[in-house]
């Protein structure tokens, strides 16, 4: 049997409440986002996210020592991997919705692969689903 080192990482989300003087609200979200001092904020652990590896090396205590090995997919943090799905959506989205059509021939090419990303999506559903 292996043995692996395998880095695991979550986000604590950090907050701070300020106030903004200004005409709309999106204005005040603006200048809100825009303010980079976060003197006084306050580490927010009741809702940190999910556990997601990171990292992985084959070996005890391997940890950037070697070379890395390759994570599955479904170990990673599925925020990021929902963003990486959704631009492979809007492209493949994008073939069949052209003004001029497609043709029989494209459709069959371009369904396997809807079908294949669909799935992923799936999975990541699946995946987020049975987080705790």
């Amino acid at each position: 049997m292996k043995t692996y080192t395998i880095e695991t990482t979550y986000r604590v989300p950090n907050y701070r409440q300020r106030t903004h003087s200004a005409d709309t609200v999106e204005d005040a979200c603006r200048l809100a986002i825009a303010d980079e001092d976060w003197t006084g904020a306050h580490p927010d652990f009741e809702t940190a996210g999910e556990t997601y590896v990171t990292g992985a090396w084959e070996g005890a205590d391997a940890a950037y020592s070697g070379p890395a090995v390759e994570v599955p997919e479904a170990f990673g943090e599925t925020v990021y991997r929902k963003a990486e799905l959704f631009a492979e959506l809007v492209a493949l989205l994008r073939e069949p919705a052209q003004p001029m059509g497609i043709s029989e021939h494209q459709f069959r090419t371009w369904l396997p692969r809807a079908m294949t990303v669909l799935a992923k999506a799936d999975a990541i559903g699946r995946d987020a689903a049975s987080s705790p």
